[in-house]
């Protein structure tokens, strides 16, 4: 198999090739998969998760759609003009692997074709940060939409706005090839592929990786952009920019940002948040309202009108545009409120600034939370279970409850040893209320026993698409 290293600004010959995704429903594989097969190539691909049942109607509208799906036993690896996309970490001895290293097929990283689709590109905008990726790669998608450009958008998530009968898993949009809007990711140093002309920073904090390889990856990203658009609230984000050569910044509280906050401006309620914008660098003010709740997300939402901003978007335009940003699935989801009053919200929520996000947009307004929290793997619980538990201590109060069931586990070889226990212990050592349920159907019966009008239910986690099943049988059981 010829898995070469796919330096940024190599030229592969991609054109007319067939594609394999291995773990084509996966949240980053598949709006590439949508992209690549909306630019006309043949596309296949297994997971794991159709071979046990789960998801089906994802991976039935893949099939209408024109993609071939195969048991992942390697059966849709048949020929070395296929090129196999599989994440770089993936066992080598997956079927699909060991059959296409057998006919020599080129592989790639999820990331590695990604970014070559993405530097090739003409004009290009890359959002990349600890928190806040998806939101902001969908308002800037938006934005450009309704001013009348075409972009390309790759997404880890559905943005509703672009959701259609024939589209419903719209994670990502196929548009101009030579205008490409993505999240880019830290977690895996891929962040390093990247050439962006506008390159965005949201935040720098624990999740994946140190601190310090984090400076290091955020640092190299910013010095690579054209212009970089950066988070003055951020204190490491903010010491990061001296890093840019052409910088514009925002901040919601930081003054020396130059796209900021009217003091006193801001309006917040359950349903979304308004605030008076104020371009410093041209002494213009703007109304800003956000359908969504939460100060995180009127900073999202600046994130996304310095970017466009960046690449010459009239802010008067992309204000306006934002209005009917109808936000992202899984991103603080309001399933439904019950005739009682009891609210069912699905969330994304997996690191502890999301999750502290999350939390405090559900305290700024009144009545108790239970927070249900399945951890998205054993090793990610191990880097910063602590963090974790002290988010959870410290943003809910006495009368709310936190409850966990095992981390998700789908298989493989990682470290077991280490669960949801010891962070059930430290949310109680440091003053919160939580329990440990091994097993999520159990956290479902207790959620229903403790549930009472008023009450928001939060379902949080991150890859496992049936915990969108999980949040909406919750709410069908307690209606």
């Amino acid at each position: 198999m010829d898995d070469r290293d796919n330096e940024p600004g190599t030229e592969l010959d991609l054109a007319g090739r067939p594609f394999f995704f291995c773990g084509i429903g996966g949240s980053g594989m598949l709006p590439l998969a949508q992209i690549v097969h909306g630019t006309g190539h043949e596309v296949a691909g297994s997971d794991r998760s159709r071979d046990q049942g789960r998801t089906p109607e994802k991976f039935a509208w893949l099939e209408r759609a024109g993609v071939n799906l195969y048991p992942q036993n390697g059966s849709g690896i048949t020929s070395a003009d296929q090129i196999l996309i599989a994440s770089a970490a993936i066992e080598d001895t997956v079927p699909e692997v060991r059959r296409a290293s057998e006919l020599g097929c080129l592989r790639l990283s999820r990331a590695e074709l990604l970014a070559n689709l993405f530097n090739h590109a003409g004009y290009s905008i890359a959002i990349g940060g600890t928190s806040g990726k998806s939101t902001v790669t969908g308002m800037i998608a938006w934005i450009l939409t309704q001013v009348g450009h075409d972009p390309t958008v790759m997404n880890g998530a559905v943005m509703k706005n672009f959701v259609s009968p024939e589209n419903p898993f719209a994670s990502a949009r196929t548009g101009r090839a030579e205008l490409f809007v993505s999240e880019v990711d830290e977690s895996d140093g891929s962040i390093a592929l990247y050439r962006p002309s506008i390159g965005v920073l949201l935040n720098v904090s624990l999740d994946h990786k140190s601190i310090e390889e984090l400076r290091a990856l955020f640092g190299r990203y910013l010095r690579e952009s054209g212009c970089a658009v950066v988070n003055f609230d951020n204190e490491e984000a903010f010491f990061l920019s001296q890093k840019a050569s052409e910088l514009v910044s925002f901040g919601v509280t930081n003054a020396k940002a130059d796209l900021v906050i009217e003091p006193g401006s801001i309006e917040e309620s359950a349903f979304g948040i308004s605030a008076a914008l104020v371009d410093k660098r041209k002494d213009e003010a703007f109304p800003l309202i956000v359908p969504m709740p939460g100060l995180h997300n009127l900073s999202n939402a600046l994130a996304a009108i310095a970017a466009v901003s960046a690449a010459g978007i009239d802010i008067g335009k992309a204000v306006f545009a934002l209005r009917t940003f109808a936000g992202l699935a899984r991103r603080f989801d309001v399933v439904g409120t019950t005739s009682s009053g009891i609210t069912v919200i699905d969330d994304f929520g997996h690191n502890p600034e999301k999750c502290a996000a999350t939390l405090r947009t559900l305290k700024a307004t009144p009545g108790r939370v239970i927070a249900f929290f399945q951890p998205h793997g054993y090793g990610p619980l191990r880097q910063m279970g602590a963090e974790l538990a002290q988010t959870f201590a410290r943003e809910l109060g006495p009368d709310d409850i936190t409850l966990m069931c095992d981390p998700v586990y789908f298989g493989g070889t990682v470290d077991r040893s280490e669960g949801s226990e010891r962070i059930v212990d430290l949310i109680r050592n440091g003053g919160g209320n939580a329990e440990h349920l091994a097993e999520r159907s159990a956290c479902g019966d207790r959620i229903a026993s403790l549930a009472r009008p008023g009450d928001r239910i939060v379902i949080m986690g991150a890859r496992d698409d049936t915990l969108s099943s999980f949040a909406k049988s919750l709410f069908e059981r307690l209606g």
